[in-house]
């Protein structure tokens, strides 16, 4: 698997991908976007070449864990503490300005 190299991006290819990027390329610009792609894949290949078979699959690069709370009902909908925001107020409602005539 090491030997295999992968293909040269073909000038086809660097058309398809110019359309799903919605880009419109220059000749120039073309050349030096086949060669930038032609380095990510060397880079790729020689990625390939290391030995990962002692190294454990990771789904994060950092240990994340699932922390969860006791789950308790509260019997109240909250209004003492909202209407304390409020800048008039009537009852159990806020006052607003009048914004329909």
């Amino acid at each position: 698997m090491a030997d295999q190299k992968t293909d040269a991006i073909t000038d086809e290819t660097l058309e398809y991908v110019a359309i799903l990027a919605k880009l419109e390329l220059s000749e120039d610009e073309k050349k030096a976007a086949k060669q930038d792609m032609e380095r990510m894949l060397a880079y790729i290949d020689q990625l390939k070449e290391l030995d990962t078979g002692q190294v454990e699959p990771l789904s994060h690069a950092f240990a994340a864990e699932n922390v969860f709370r006791e789950d308790v009902a509260v019997h109240t909908d909250g209004h003492e503490d909202t209407l304390l925001n409020a800048p008039q107020k009537n009852g159990r409602c806020f006052t607003v300005p009048k914004t329909v005539i």
